[in-house]
């Protein structure tokens, strides 16, 4: 097979997406910016926003075994830090690939058969007019769209999975357990940035004892939206990506 034709490897694709337009490479500016200010103010409230930047695949390092803090001989605690370093590269690389992805032409029209993974029923646009069927309004056939990469791709269902386990222990903690300590961390870490947001907003009803029980509804429907949101951008990203792995490079 020639290398013209040669379909490029994930590494290569998701390189291309991170630095091919204007959002992603923006982003990785800021990343690095966000870099400079933790080693040049390493006290200011700023210094860990490159963790927010690069969530929600950085939070994961909280839960890894080697990181920052990793305690042993320097060969130990240099290898722990190398590995983080290369890790939250890693992050802000997939990031920008999915910012890059919102700005690559639709992955329905460009990738063959993916239109056979929208939902069908009576009343999509490919079953109009059959059946006595009333066709759907533009405005729902447009959420389905907009949502549709949110359930069409495995890693996008695999994350909403993970999503659904974490808001699952939170209520069972919020709500049935004495104490549930810190349970609502792992809802923030699988849903972050927006997350975050969530859970400022939904902070201060705790602050009503009358009101205080809706706080975790609050928060996890908050958080719902916001791993719903991440969903569609990782879908969005395996669509753009399946659809330059079936067209052959130039």
């Amino acid at each position: 097979m020639p290398n013209g034709s040669r379909p490029r490897s994930l590494p290569h694709r998701l390189l291309a997406l991170a630095t091919g337009n204007w959002l992603s490479r923006a982003y990785l500016a800021v990343f690095a910016l966000s870099l400079l200010v933790m080693f040049l103010f390493p006290e200011s409230g700023f210094a860990m926003s490159f963790l927010l930047l690069t969530a929600p695949l950085s939070f994961m390092s909280m839960v890894l075994p080697l990181g920052p803090g990793t305690e042993g001989g320097w060969a130990v605690e240099a290898a722990a830090i190398g590995f983080w370093a290369v890790w939250l590269l890693l992050c802000a690389f997939v990031n920008a690939a999915v910012l890059g992805a919102l700005l690559t032409r639709s992955a329905n029209a460009a990738s063959p058969g993916s239109r056979d993974l929208l939902p069908r029923g009576p009343g999509s646009p490919g079953r109009e007019g059959t059946g006595g069927a009333r066709p759907a309004s533009p405005r729902s056939r447009g959420i389905r769209a907009l949502l549709a990469p949110a359930v069409d791709t495995w890693l996008a269902r695999g994350y909403l999975a993970v999503v659904a386990a974490s808001l699952g222990f939170f209520l069972v903690a919020a709500y049935l357990l004495p104490d549930p300590g810190f349970a609502g961390i792992w809802p923030i870490m699988t849903t972050a940035p927006l997350g975050v947001v969530a859970f400022l907003v939904a902070s201060p009803v705790e602050w009503s004892s009358s009101l205080a029980w809706l706080s975790p509804l609050l928060f996890t429907a908050g958080a719902a939206l916001s791993g719903l949101c991440n969903a569609v951008l990782l879908g969005r990203l395996a669509r753009t990506l399946r659809a330059r792995e079936a067209r052959p490079a130039a």
